[in-house]
């Protein structure tokens, strides 16, 4: 038997595939009303519903609010017994239930109307109850559930999930949500770390600072970069002007040339016009630069060309930059 258990799953996802494609074909005018009555929303767009589709309104809710569309779940049953409350003039109402006929939500209708609101329903009846009651009236049909016992909501709750992104899609390209506005809201998140960490969050700077002044001795400067840790030493002048860079990889290349360095200078060795960024720069960005130029370093120098800190490829990735 466990050798149908691939062949199962495949038909149950193609079930749910054409569900999708069903939804999609039979969009209409009232989606375009249902996306602008949201869009131009002065409240917020309230998702409610009951059982299976009350989780699907909960991942609307979710999704619509890190996108950009102020929103919340309230649960219909709840909402009876106060929680309409929260429901106040300008708020745009979603109500999702695949029959139309789910008793919770009927039963704050007559209270919803009352209010300033605008009630969408998304149901695969035009004819229920709901759709009746509502300003605006999406059907989301589908010709069969992937359960196979034709019970369990499954194509219907795929479909009316992708019909819901689609909404939230729909809305975010219409407000002109950028990457930078969705990590506002996911500050913890690992695209807001991306997003919103600048070079001078995760730089070295001060007395951890890789430096030395033109004309250090090779030697001391060698100690100075195994002391700072960070694979490399900025060479300054006297200005604070940034005038080189030596790296381990330099003093390994210079091992394999020289059997003496007793004399030398960091002037003598060093790269001059080190590839640097600015501090106000994204930590992002700074991935993307060693990656294009294979270094694990960068040098960081304000708009005068002074030297204000350093950072590798191991500090991007313990602040999980990458």
């Amino acid at each position: 038997m466990k050798t149908q258990y691939l062949n199962w799953a495949k038909s149950a996802m193609q079930v749910e595939e054409a569900a999708i494609r069903e939804v999609a074909n039979g969009l209409d005018d009232t989606f375009i009303q249902a996306a602008d009555a949201m869009l131009h929303c002065t409240g917020r767009v309230i998702i409610t519903g009951m059982g299976k589709s009350g989780h699907i309104g909960r991942k609307m809710s979710a999704t619509l609010a890190s996108t950009g569309t102020p929103s919340y779940f309230v649960h219909p049953a709840e909402a009876a017994h106060g929680d309409l409350g929260m429901i106040v003039d300008g708020d745009v109402v979603v109500a999702l239930s695949n029959s139309g006929e789910s008793d919770e939500i009927l039963a704050i209708i007559p209270a919803l109307k009352r209010k300033n609101t605008t009630l969408i329903c998304i149901t695969s009846n035009p004819q229920s109850s709901m759709a009746k009651h509502a300003d605006i009236h999406i059907q989301a049909a589908v010709s069969q559930e992937a359960c196979p016992l034709g019970l369990a909501p499954t194509s219907s709750t795929t479909a009316v999930l992708a019909l819901c992104d689609a909404l939230a899609i729909v809305l975010l390209k219409a407000r002109q949500f950028t990457s930078e506005d969705f990590a506002l809201s996911h500050p913890a998140g690992s695209l807001g770390r991306r997003l919103l960490m600048t070079v001078r969050d995760v730089m070295h700077s001060g007395d951890y600072l890789p430096i030395v002044a033109t004309g250090t001795l090779l030697k001391s400067a060698v100690v100075i970069m195994s002391e700072k840790g960070l694979g490399m030493l900025a060479v300054v002048e006297q200005s604070g002007s940034l005038k080189g860079i030596l790296t381990d990889g330099d003093l390994r290349r210079l091992f394999e040339t020289h059997d003496t360095f007793a004399n030398l200078t960091v002037d003598d060795v060093m790269k001059p016009n080190p590839i640097t960024i600015s501090p106000d720069k994204l930590a992002s960005e700074a991935v993307k630069v060693m990656q294009h130029r294979r270094i694990n370093g960068l040098l960081v120098c304000d708009e005068h060309g002074t030297l204000v800190g350093a950072l590798n490829m191991n500090d991007l990735l313990q602040a999980r930059v990458v």
